[in-house]
């Protein structure tokens, strides 16, 4: 089994590259994608019940190092880093393409991948497409939104999932292998055990760059991303104030606060605007109720 995992900047401290558009993620505090650590214990989960060996893998800079260490600290038996500075500002294309490459390369190291999980989408490009760009890649089925795993079956080679779809729950059971990507309530992660954290801490991970796979600088980053982003920004801080009203005199408080709400411009303008509409409102009734009354007089 093959997990893809990502390390994401923390989104209160989200900043944007004026000139490529994309997230700055050097000093900037990192965590592991909250969707990707319910991928890696679906996986964790089977290999307990069916078996297998679970290979967690990240594309991204050196210290995404540190959230494979923490993989392998609640049970992953290896992990590879995809590395190399031509990837960076990869979109979702060149990052699945990447990813495909980097898990046949995994196929032929260590063996079949019977299942590939992923998270639903990350909290830094909320799009949800890797996962699906990879299974269209390795030509398997793909199933998303799973909430939960009823069954695999190795000899049969299938698994039956329940997937959240509009308005209810969908069963499907799909032939091996397969990709799935996750959502949140399907499980909660494990903690470390001491022999996990210490193997982690002697842990290192495989190291595979561009030229490893094979790929082409005009296939990864920047140059291999059709996306065009024609604008980023990051939203100005909101400054907040909180005042405290003394409610012991009731009518003086509701005086007080009425005055602040309509000092305030945005509420003072609803306040116009819904004046407004009541007196639009009262001239269309009056004018329906004039047109009626006229009609019956005919």
């Amino acid at each position: 089994m093959v997990v893809c995992l990502k390390q994401v900047p923390d989104s209160s401290e989200m900043r944007i590259n004026p000139k490529t558009g994309t997230l700055v993620r050097q000093g900037v505090t990192s965590i592991i994608n909250p969707y990707d650590v319910h991928a890696l214990e679906a996986a964790l989960q089977i290999k307990d019940q069916w078996g297998g060996q679970v290979t967690v893998v990240s594309m991204g800079p050196p210290f995404f190092e540190q959230s494979l260490k923490e993989a392998v600290a609640v049970g992953a038996d290896r992990t590879v880093l995809v590395s190399d500075r031509a990837m960076a500002g990869a979109d979702t294309f060149a990052t699945s393409r990447v990813l495909a490459e980097a898990i046949r390369r995994i196929e032929q190291e260590f063996g079949p991948v019977d299942l590939i999980f992923c998270g639903r989408q990350t909290i830094d490009g909320d799009t949800g497409q890797v996962g699906p760009g990879i299974a269209a890649r390795l030509d398997i089925p793909v199933l998303t939104y799973v909430i939960r795993i009823r069954e695999v079956n190795p000899e049969g080679r299938y698994i039956v999932v329940e997937r959240k779809v509009e308005g209810g729950r969908q069963v499907v059971r799909s032939a091996l292998p397969a990709l799935l990507t996750v959502e949140k309530e399907l499980n909660e992660l494990r903690y470390a055990s001491l022999p996990g954290m210490l193997r982690a801490a002697r842990h290192k991970p495989i190291v595979w760059n561009r030229e490893t796979l094979g790929l082409e600088r005009t296939e990864v980053g920047l140059l291999g991303s059709p996306t065009i982003v024609a604008r980023s920004f990051t939203p100005p801080e909101r400054k907040r104030e909180t005042v405290l009203i003394d409610g012991s005199d009731p009518e003086r408080a509701a005086r007080e606060l009425a005055d602040r709400l309509l000092a305030h411009p945005t509420f003072r303008k609803a306040v116009v605007d819904a004046r407004r509409t009541a007196r639009m409102a009262e001239a269309m009734a009056a004018g329906t109720g004039a047109g009626a009354g006229s009609s019956r007089g005919q």
